[in-house]
Order: C-alpha cells, then sequence, then structure tokens
C-alpha cells in the first residue's frame, strides 16, 4: 500500500534521527494505544541499537484495558524496552515518564549530568500534547490534524533532561495493508490519502468481528448483518443518510462511523492485538519470498536471453 501523502519533512525527520542518534542517551516512542504495533515505525528497533527505549502507550482512555495489558507485557520482551500506558490530556501521571527515565540512565541521574532523550511518534499521536505536560509549559504546537510539528527541536525540560523532539514520520510503502487501514481509522493518516468508504468498511468488518455489542449497542440494532457493506448500509438508514432516489450517502457513513470510532463514541477499543500481528507478520514473510523467488527468475530468464 503506497500512501499518498507523505510530506518532504518526514523524509528531512528520518535523516536527521539517525546524525542525531549518537548523541542520545535514550528514545521515548509514543504509540497509539488502540493500535500499539500499526503506530510503532518499523526502523526504531534497528536504528536505536542497545540504547534503552520507553513505549509510551498514548490515548489509553480510548483503547481497550486487556489489550493495553496484553501489548505491554509484549513489547516488554524486548530487551531494553519498558512501557507506559497513559493519556496525555491528562497530565498528573506524566511525572512517571521522567521518572522512569533517570531510572533507565542512572549513572547520569544520580551524577547530576544531563539525560539526552529523543521522542518520536507518528502524526497525530498525541506527542506535542505529552511534550508540554512534561515541560509544563506550551512549547510544542498542537492540533487534530498530522504533521503538526515540522523540524527538530531541542527541549530543556529544566529537570536534568533535555528531549530532541522530531516531526511525526510515516513511511511511504506499507508492506501489510491492514497496518494502512488501522492508521487511517484512527486518523493518523489525512483522510485524503484513502478513500473514506474503504476506511470505514475495513473498520466496519472489524468491530462485527471483536466488538459486535458496541455496534448493536450504538446503532440500536437488534440483529448484526454479515457483511460490513450491510452494516454501513443500515447505518446509512438509522442516521438518515439518504441521496436522491433512497439511495445510502456512503460517504457520509462513512464519516459518521470513523468520527465514532475516533472520539471513543463506540467505546474502548484496540484495533489489533499481537497475535494477530504475529499472524499478519508470517503471511508477509511468505509474500517477501514470493516476491524475492518471482525477481530472481524474472533476472535468471533476462541473463539467459542476453
Amino acid at each position: 500500500m503506497k500512501i499518498q501523502w507523505f510530506p518532504g519533512h518526514m523524509y528531512k525527520a528520518g535523516k536527521e534521527i539517525k546524525e542525531t542518534l549518537p548523541d542520545i542517551d535514550l528514545l521515548i516512542e509514543i504509540l497509539d494505544a488502540r493500535l500499539p504495533f500499526s503506530s510503532a515505525n518499523p526502523l526504531l528497533s534497528e536504528l536505536r541499537g542497545d540504547k534503552p527505549c520507553i513505549k509510551i502507550l498514548n490515548k489509553s482512555d480510548l483503547a481497550d484495558p486487556v489489550r493495553t495489558q496484553q501489548w505491554q507485557e509484549f513489547l516488554e520482551q524486548e530487551d531494553g524496552v519498558k512501557t507506559l500506558a497513559l493519556t496525555a490530556v491528562h497530565t498528573d501521571k506524566v511525572d512517571t515518564v521522567i521518572d522512569l527515565c533517570r531510572k533507565l540512565i542512572p549513572h547520569k541521574a544520580t551524577a547530576s549530568k544531563v539525560i539526552h532523550v529523543l521522542i518520536m511518534g507518528i502524526p497525530n499521536v498525541g506527542k506535542s500534547t505529552l511534550i508540554n505536560a512534561l515541560a509544563g509549559r506550551t512549547i510544542a504546537k498542537t492540533g487534530n490534524e498530522p504533521a503538526v510539528t515540522k523540524h527538530q527541536q531541542r527541549i530543556d525540560l529544566r529537570n536534568g533532561i533535555i528531549l530532541c523532539d522530531t516531526p511525526g514520520m510515516l513511511w511511504p510503502n506499507l508492506e501489510n495493508h491492514n497496518t494502512g487501514y488501522r492508521l487511517a481509522t484512527t486518523g493518523a493518516i489525512k483522510d485524503t490519502a484513502l478513500k473514506h468508504d474503504d476506511v470505514a468498511s475495513f473498520a466496519g468488518e472489524f468491530f462485527l468481528q471483536h466488538y459486535p455489542d458496541a455496534i448493536k449497542q450504538r446503532y440500536q440494532l437488534e440483529t448484526l448483518p454479515a457483511t460490513d457493506y450491510e452494516l454501513l448500509q443500515l447505518i446509512g438508514k438509522k442516521r438518515g443518510c439518504l441521496r436522491s432516489g433512497g439511495h445510502i450517502d456512503m460517504d457520509k457513513v462513512a464519516k459518521i462511523l470513523l468520527s465514532e470510532i475516533r472520539d471513543g463514541t463506540l467505546g474502548r477499543i484496540t484495533l489489533e492485538t499481537p497475535d494477530m500481528m504475529q499472524t499478519e507478520l508470517a503471511e508477509l514473510a511468505i509474500i517477501r519470498a514470493q516476491k524475492a523467488e518471482k525477481k530472481g527468475k524474472r533476472k535468471k530468464n533476462w541473463k539467459s536471453e542476453r
């Protein structure tokens, strides 16, 4: 899946991160608690080396608490990784982030030396809001639209920690199509990148399988339809999303469903589990192997023809 929205400053941010890393003691990655895998930068493990990393599952008030716990246990199986489940808009717990930074870099915390922390996250994950909460003042610009932060900046928290903030980064080619649709469902990708009704169809199918009661209760359905298309049709009729001739306005229905997922109206949900991701990664490995095999055959045939 090629996302048709990849601002140039994101490419620049990736380059700047690689240049900055030698001077960094610790990394903080902000994840969306509703999609901890899909909102993670796939390059981070490669980039960070043996540097400790805190993965913050942000917006945890919108996520399924049982699945959040599953993800924390899964992520902490990786060496040097610790997790925290937070809600950036509620600043009473952000001090736990500072405490954990000092705990992971004890030789600098006890010696009153400055700890340099690189903070990163995909667009619209709440990174700027969290930075402002950590600093106790408005430092980073916030907004509901993805890609608000444009440039890397250093922020002195005045407590022995300096944050290196980076623009929210996405990657232009998502091999796992489900990852792209999950990102679009939560609004991490601009709505112009994918069609509303395609994203809503993906979300509808997921809810029918994993959160059927939430759908029935919210849209007052006595029975659930068999397909995502039928679900969107039913929601459209319930909400009066009609066009001339009595046809359902699918774009309008899609916007309603996606809005109510994003703002928590449909309840606390998580769009993926560790088991789901391991299955999808296994399937992706097979696809990669098949592509590599085809490429090898084409190359062999090309050489023989010469």
